[in-house]
C-alpha cells in the first residue's frame, strides 16, 4: 500500500471516527434531533388491519411525540397514525394552533405508507389560518392534508413551533387522543430559572421522570382514546394530562395559604366602602329599608349598569377620549356606569357592605369549562365573581354579573362550583350550593285541532324560568330579539312530531327577569297516520321525536353531568276530529327513582277531546358511574312510556292525506 495511500485511509477513518463522535454529541445533548426521525414501518404494521388493543378503533396512534425546550425556544410535535377503516382517513388532516406574531412553526414534514410499502410524501404547502383575534392577541392553526390516503395506510408527520416569547414555558401534556396510543413520550427543558411544578393525571404506573440534563420525561404506552360520552362533567377532571407551571412555592398547602391571603386582601380593598359608594347607596335605597328589601334594591341598580362582557369593552383609545380611568375600586365601576361580570360583581359586594349588610366575594371555577383542582397551584384555573349575602341568618348566592339572572340565583355554571370564598376573617376554599328542579321548571302546553285528514293547526306556548330562560334572554343580549326568535324555533322544531311546522309568533318576558319567560308558538301540518279507519296520533307531542338519553348506553365509567336539576311539564290538548272517537289512550306511567327522578303520565277524555299530561323531573346534577344502572333502567322505562299512541276510530272512513 502506497503511502499517498494510506493517508488517505487514515483520513477516510479519521472523518468516520469524527461523524460517529458527532452523532454521539448530538445525541446526548440534543435528544429531541434524533428521537423524532422518521421511522422505518415493521412488517406487522404495514399488514394490521384492526388492533386487538382497540377492538372497533377507526385508526390508532403508533407513536407520539411531543418536546418542549425552553432554553432553545422551540417546541416539536411527532405523530404516526395507522388507518384502519373510512373514517380512520379523517386524520390525515392535521390542524396544528399557535400564537401568530409569538411563534413561528417551521419544519413541517410528512409522508403517507400505503400497506405495500410505497411512500408518498407531503409536498404541498401548509395553510396558516386565522382562529380567533382580538386587540392584541391572536391565533392561527397550521394545517395540512397528507396525501393519498387509504384505508391500511400509516400517516406519519412532525413539525416544530418556535417562540420568540420571553419568560418559562409551561406546557400541557394533553396524554390522552381521539384514538389509543400504543406508545408516547413527552419531554420538557426548562429555562433555567423559576421554579417549576406540575399537575398530573393519569395512570398510578406512569411517572414523570426529572433527569440529569435537568429535563422532565414521560414515557407511556397502552393510552385509551379520550372519553366520549353525553353530559360528561368537564374534561379536566377526566383526561390523562400533565400541566406544568412556575410557582415560587414547593408545596401546596404553602401556596393556597399565601394566594388566599394575597386574594382576601385585595377583595377587601376594591370592596371597601368609601364616601363615593355612600352617595352612590343614598340614590338607590333608603335608610329605613328592610334588609332584604336593600340587597334586592342594590342588585337590581346594579343590574341596570353597562356590563361590558354582554357589549363591548371599550378600547385604549376610546377610554382616553372619554376621560375614564382605569378601575381599580368598587367606587370606579359606579362612576362610570360601567364594567366587565367581574366588576360589577365585586360592585354589588361594595354597596351591599355599605348598606351595613354581610356581603362577601366567591370566585370560582366555572363548571361549563373545569373542575377546581387543588393540585394544580394556579390562580388561573379561578373564572368569574359572584356575590354571598346574608339575611336572617340564611346565606343567598347572587350572580350580579349575569345579565338577565334574578336575585337569588345563579347560572348554572357557577352552581356546585368551587373557589374563594371571603369570610369575615379570612378567605377560604369553598363550594357554591346546587340547585333543585324548582328552580328550572319547563312549561309547555299545546292546543291542537284534529281535522278528518290528520292535519293539525294550533299554539304552543313555552312557559320558562331558571337557566333556560337565563339562556334565552342573554342570547339576545349578544345578539339581538331576531336571532333568540330564530335559534328558539329551531330548538322547537326539533321536538315536534315529523311533518308539523312551527312558526315563532312572539316572547313575553324577554327583557323582565323578573318573570317567566314565554314563547308563543304557531304549528301546523300533518300529525296524524291512517290504517283503515284509524288515525293514529302521538301521545306525547313534544316526546314523539325524543332523543332520551342514557337508553343506548348500557354501562357508564365516567360520571354523568346534567348540568342543573329540572322539571319538565307537558300540558297537550287535541281537539278530535268530528266524526272520530278514541278507541285506545294511552296508558297512565308512574315511574320512580327513589330520590332522584320521576316521571308521570296521564290523560283525560271530554266530549270531542282528550288532554295528555306528562311531567318529569329529575332533582339531581352529578352522578358517579356506580349509579349508572339506576340511571339507565329509568330511562328505559321513561323511552317505553314516551312511544304510547292515541288511536282514533272514524265512524266512516276518512280520506287519508
Amino acid at each position: 500500500m502506497s503511502l499517498g495511500t494510506c493517508i488517505h485511509f487514515s483520513l477516510l477513518k479519521l472523518k468516520r471516527a469524527l461523524w460517529c463522535a458527532l452523532l454521539s454529541f448530538l445525541a446526548s445533548v440534543f435528544p429531541v434531533l434524533l428521537s423524532a426521525q422518521f421511522q422505518q414501518p415493521t412488517a406487522e404494521e404495514l399488514k394490521m388491519t384492526a388492533d386487538p388493543k382497540a377492538p372497533g378503533a377507526a385508526a390508532v396512534y403508533l407513536n407520539r411525540e411531543e418536546t418542549t425546550d425552553d432554553q432553545s425556544r422551540y417546541r416539536t410535535i411527532y405523530e404516526r397514525i395507522k388507518v384502519l377503516t373510512e373514517k380512520g382517513k379523517e386524520t390525515a388532516t392535521i390542524r396544528i394552533p399557535y400564537a401568530h406574531g409569538v411563534d413561528k412553526v417551521t419544519d413541517v414534514e410528512g409522508r403517507t405508507i400505503h400497506a405495500d410499502g410505497t411512500v408518498i410524501p407531503l409536498t404541498a404547502k401548509p395553510d396558516d389560518l386565522m382562529n380567533y383575534k382580538v386587540k392584541g392577541y391572536q391565533l392561527n392553526a397550521i394545517v395540512f392534508t397528507l396525501p393519498n390516503v387509504e384505508v391500511g395506510c400509516i400517516l406519519e408527520y412532525r413539525l416544530r413551533i418556535h417562540s420568540s416569547g420571553e419568560g418559562v414555558s409551561t406546557p400541557t401534556w394533553e396524554i390522552q387522543q381521539p384514538f389509543f396510543v400504543h406508545s408516547a413520550h413527552y419531554s420538557f427543558r426548562p429555562s433555567s430559572f423559576g421554579r417549576i411544578m406540575y399537575s398530573a393525571r393519569m395512570r398510578s404506573d406512569a411517572k414523570v421522570i426529572y433527569n440529569k440534563e435537568n429535563t422532565y420525561v414521560l414515557d407511556i404506552n397502552d393510552i385509551p382514546p379520550q372519553f366520549d360520552e353525553d353530559w360528561m362533567p368537564p374534561v379536566n377532571t377526566l383526561s390523562w394530562h400533565v400541566e406544568f407551571y412556575w410557582s415560587y412555592f414547593a408545596s401546596g398547602s404553602a401556596f393556597w395559604k399565601q394566594v388566599q391571603q394575597n386574594w382576601d386582601s385585595w377583595v377587601r380593598d376594591f370592596t371597601k366602602p368609601t364616601g363615593k359608594l355612600r352617595d352612590a347607596l343614598a340614590t338607590v335605597t333608603a335608610p329605613g329599608d328592610p334588609e332584604e328589601a336593600k340587597a334586592k334594591e342594590i342588585y337590581a341598580a346594579v343590574m341596570k349598569l353597562e356590563n361590558t362582557d354582554f357589549t363591548r369593552r371599550k378600547s385604549e383609545v376610546e377610554r382616553k377620549k372619554d376621560k375614564l380611568k382605569d378601575i381599580g375600586k368598587a367606587e370606579d365601576v359606579w362612576k362610570q356606569q360601567a364594567g366587565s361580570s367581574d366588576e360589577i360583581a365585586l360592585l354589588y359586594v361594595a354597596l351591599a357592605r355599605t348598606a351595613g349588610l354581610k356581603a362577601w366575594p366567591m370566585q370560582v371555577v366555572n363548571r361549563d369549562r373545569a373542575l377546581f383542582d387543588s393540585g394544580y397551584l394556579s390562580t388561573y384555573q379561578l373564572d368569574d365573581f359572584i356575590a354571598v349575602i346574608e339575611i336572617g341568618g340564611k346565606e343567598i348566592y347572587l350572580d350580579p354579573g349575569q345579565k338577565m339572572c334574578p336575585f337569588g340565583s345563579l347560572h348554572w355554571k357557577h352552581a356546585l362550583a368551587t373557589g374563594f370564598k371571603q369570610t369575615p376573617k379570612e378567605a377560604v376554599i369553598a363550594m357554591t350550593p346546587a340547585s333543585t328542579f324548582k328552580n328550572a321548571i319547563e312549561e309547555r302546553t299545546a292546543n291542537l285541532s284534529i281535522d278528518e285528514s290528520g292535519n293539525v293547526q294550533g299554539t304552543v306556548q313555552f312557559i320558562l324560568n331558571g337557566p333556560d330562560a337565563l339562556f334565552w334572554r342573554q342570547l339576545a343580549l349578544k345578539n339581538d330579539e331576531a336571532e333568540a326568535k330564530k335559534r328558539f324555533n329551531e330548538s322547537v322544531r326539533e321536538l315536534l312530531p315529523e311533518g308539523v311546522q312551527s312558526d315563532f309568533d312572539h316572547f313575553l318576558g324577554l327583557d323582565d327577569p323578573s318573570v317567566n319567560l314565554i314563547a308563543i308558538i304557531k304549528v301546523s301540518g300533518s300529525l296524524g297516520t291512517f290504517t283503515g279507519k284509524h288515525l293514529f296520533l302521538p301521545e306525547l307531542f313534544f316526546e314523539s321525536r325524543a332523543k332520551h338519553p342514557f337508553v343506548a348506553q348500557d354501562k357508564r365509567i365516567v360520571p354523568v353531568d346534567v348540568h342543573f336539576a329540572r322539571l319538565e311539564q307537558d300540558d297537550v290538548e287535541y281537539d278530535l276530529p268530528r266524526g272520530f272517537k278514541i278507541e285506545d289512550a294511552p296508558q297512565p306511567a308512574d315511574i320512580s327513582w327513589p330520590n332522584r327522578a320521576q316521571f308521570k303520565v296521564g290523560s283525560h277524555e271530554s266530549d270531542g277531546s282528550v288532554t295528555i299530561r306528562r311531567a318529569m323531573a329529575y332533582n339531581f346534577t352529578l352522578l358517579d358511574p356506580k349509579e349508572y344502572a339506576d340511571l339507565h333502567d329509568f330511562f328505559l322505562k321513561v323511552a317505553a312510556a314516551d312511544q304510547q299512541q292515541i288511536i282514533l276510530t272514524a265512524s266512516s272512513t276518512p280520506k287519508a292525506n
